[in-house]
Parts: C-alpha cells; sequence; structure tokens
C-alpha cells in the first residue's frame, strides 16, 4: 500500500443496496438504502447507478422505495440528481423516500419534485402505499406526509446522531477490507477495493457492514478457490420460515421476523436483536421496534458493559431483569436509558453456535415493573434463538461465502 499523504480522507464512497419488501396488496417495493456521501462531483456518478436500479424495480413491476437514512448530501447535488432522474421517469411510479437527513427534507419539499413522495419513516410508506393499492393514478404527483417538514424533530436529530455514530464504528473495518483486498490482489487504490465489495454485496444482498466483517476475519484464499470443496447445504427446517414465505437468503427479512415473533411470544412491546460483528468482537443493532430513539441512541454508543445484552452473552442464556430500577447488574448508563424510555422490566435471549459461542441477543422490553415470563414463555424464547442460530449458520457458510467466492473470483481474474 502507498503511503499516506497527509491529505484528509476522502468522504466515503455511496453505496446503494437493494432487497426486495414484500407484502403490499398490489405490488412489492424494491427498497434502495444508500450510505456514503454525495457531492457534486458523485451526483452523475450516483445518478446513472440510482438510475439502473430504478429500471430494475420498473421490470420486476415494484415500486422504488429510496432509503436516504446514512447518506450525507449536499442539497443542490441532490436536488439535481432528483429532479433529472424524476423528470425521466414521467409515466412510472413515483419515486418514494424515506428517512432523508432534515436538510435534504427541506429542501425536497421546498422543490416541490414532480414524481417524489416523502416520508418520514418506511412503516409510513409502506402503509400509505398499502392504503393506496399501490395504484399510480390513485397518488397525487407531490406530497409530503410530514407536519412541518421544515423543522426537523428531536426524533430527527437522534436518528441523525445514530446514524452517525454506526458509521463511525463501521468505518474502520472497510478500510481494513479495503486494505486487505488492495494487498491481496495488487489493486491500485482503495476505491477499487470499494466498488468490487459494493458489488459483491449488492449482487447477494448481503449488508456491506457484515461483508467487510467476513473479508477481515475469513482465512485468506490460497488458490483459485477460496472455500475448496464447500458443499451446497439445504435450507434448514426452521419455524420462523413456515410463515410468510421468507426469503432466508435475505438477512434484514429474516432479523425482523425473529424480532417480531419473539414480541408476539413475550407479549412485549418493543425489543430489538443485535448480533455479534466478529471483526470488533462486538454487539451491532440489526433490528429495532418500539424503541425511543434515545434509547437507540444509547445502543449506537456501543457501550455493552452493565447491560441485559452483555449479560445474557456472556453467560450463554436468558437474563431476567424485573425491575430495571432496582437492579444492581445495571450500570447506571444502561439504568438511565431505560427509565427515560419507559422501559422497567427487560429480557435478553442470547443465540447461541452450535460450539456455544454467543453469535447474537435478542431483547424485549416491557413498561411494568415486576414482569416475569412464564416457564413456557421462556421455553418458546429458547426455540426461537436456537432456529436463529441455525438460519445464522446456514447464512453464514452459504449466502456469505458464495459472495466472498464471487469476490475472489472476480479480483483474482485480471491476475490470472
Amino acid at each position: 500500500m502507498k503511503p499516506s499523504s497527509g491529505r484528509p480522507a476522502a468522504p466515503a464512497p455511496l453505496v446503494i443496496e437493494s432487497s426486495v419488501v414484500e407484502g403490499l396488496p398490489a405490488e412489492g417495493a424494491l427498497l434502495l438504502r444508500m450510505s456514503g456521501s454525495l457531492d457534486a462531483d458523485g451526483a452523475e456518478a450516483w445518478a446513472k447507478e440510482l438510475r439502473g436500479h430504478l429500471e430494475q424495480a420498473d421490470r420486476a413491476g415494484l415500486r422504488p422505495v429510496l432509503d436516504m437514512a446514512h447518506v450525507q448530501l449536499g442539497g443542490a447535488a441532490v436536488l439535481r440528481t432528483l429532479s433529472e432522474t424524476t423528470r425521466a421517469r414521467t409515466g412510472r411510479p413515483d419515486l418514494v423516500i424515506v428517512r432523508a437527513r432534515p436538510g435534504v427534507r427541506e429542501a425536497v419539499h421546498l422543490a416541490r419534485l414532480d414524481g417524489v413522495r416523502l416520508y418520514a419513516t418506511l412503516d409510513e410508506a409502506l402503509r400509505e402505499l398499502a392504503r393506496a393499492a399501490s395504484r399510480v393514478e390513485d397518488l397525487p404527483a407531490w406530497q409530503s406526509q410530514m407536519a412541518d417538514p421544515l423543522r426537523p424533530s428531536y426524533e430527527d436529530l437522534h436518528k441523525e446522531v445514530r446514524a452517525l455514530r454506526a458509521r463511525v464504528r463501521t468505518a474502520p473495518v472497510i478500510g481494513m477490507a479495503q486494505g486487505t483486498l488492495m494487498v491481496r490482489y495488487g489493486l491500485a487504490d482503495s476505491g477499487s477495493a470499494f466498488r468490487a465489495l459494493r458489488e459483491a454485496s449488492q449482487r447477494f444482498n448481503v449488508p456491506l457492514r457484515v461483508l467487510v466483517s467476513a473479508v477481515v476475519v475469513a482465512r485468506p484464499p490460497d488458490g483459485e478457490v477460496w472455500f475448496p470443496g464447500r458443499r451446497c447445504l439445504p435450507v434448514p427446517q426452521l419455524r420462523i420460515l413456515a410463515r410468510g414465505g421468507r426469503d432466508p437468503r435475505y438477512r434484514r427479512q429474516m432479523v425482523d421476523a425473529v424480532l417480531h415473533e419473539a414480541l408476539a411470544v413475550g407479549r412485549a412491546p418493543a425489543g430489538y436483536v443485535q448480533c455479534v460483528d466478529p471483526a470488533v468482537h462486538a454487539l451491532v443493532l440489526e433490528s429495532h421496534h418500539g424503541c425511543a430513539e434515545t434509547f437507540l441512541d444509547h445502543l449506537a454508543r456501543g457501550r455493552g458493559d452493565g447491560t441485559a445484552d452483555a449479560a445474557a452473552r456472556a453467560r450463554g442464556r436468558q437474563v431476567s431483569v424485573p425491575d430495571v430500577a432496582a437492579d444492581p447488574r445495571l450500570s447506571d448508563d444502561c439504568r438511565h436509558a431505560l427509565l427515560a424510555t419507559g422501559a422497567r422490566a427487560v429480557r435478553s435471549v442470547p443465540v447461541l453456535s452450535s460450539a456455544g459461542s454467543c453469535t447474537a441477543v435478542i431483547t424485549l422490553h416491557w413498561p411494568d415493573a415486576g414482569h416475569r415470563q412464564a416457564s413456557a414463555q421462556a421455553e418458546t424464547l429458547a426455540r426461537l434463538a436456537a432456529d436463529t442460530s441455525a438460519w445464522l449458520s446456514w447464512y453464514h457458510r452459504t449466502v456469505l461465502l458464495d459472495a466472498l467466492e464471487h469476490l475472489h473470483q472476480a479480483l483474482a481474474r485480471p491476475a490470472s
């Protein structure tokens, strides 16, 4: 690798990850999650990539939904790009934008772009699309569903801070993965490595964070094939796969299903799922429901000690906290964060691999102190954790290894 020139690091390149969201009455949605930065110089490349995704959505009969929660955008660049892209889509379904940062949201609102619909959350957008039965003619050319988009709420600001903290924690791992690929394959620059990672992430629908962690921790390939002798594994027969036609290849869909199953079993109004990132040996939030932004911000800080999650991970068994205010196992920071958001009782359930290591933690919150689950509920949660472990093992040994193998083949081919 070339030595540092002393110049400030360039902003993280923009990435678009696509996944299909099903369940709408007339059609599904193609969710395009963006992360990184966009300025005037990168607007043209981003517009080209976005048009490709939109064409894919149109061919598949899907409604395009652009999630801009984790993007830093220059107002003029995004407005020009969105204006040109939506103008070229005349007669096509509107482009739905969700979770835009306050500055971008305000700019889009003021510009009144034709063919753009603006929503505060993904759930709100999908509910509205479902109510309209996904019929384009029923939708106005532009509509803001927020009460006052010119004045970002405290919730918006909390989301923005949480997203920034998540990016700060992920950026070093992306850098390590880029450096690994540059050295291994003799790549000229970090941009080439990032583009290869992004392509593999999109092709196999593996979150970029998960892929880069795998690149960092996986043993290096020593031949033309990264994982010689690997066999195709059958999809495990799991209860969480039996309902709703869930596709085990889609990580976010499956993690969301695990959480909603746990909420139903525990009759809990709030909860979340964290998975262990092997590159940083820490729990990373992957799905949540009903949790206040202030508590999610506490999780994003990465302060794992003194929590029920950390205790469940360390002990390898369920940890129940019937009274948050009085339990000495909780740190003061964790206790204050829970009480401030109305959580008075907590249970954390570890997801253990076949070797006994913790790979994820499912946590539920209740608003009443003294809440204790029946033994039958605890047993059902334990079975759900076992199912989750079986799915994660299959996912890592099939989908994730497929993505790594593709990455190896794509980068090794030019050098052969």
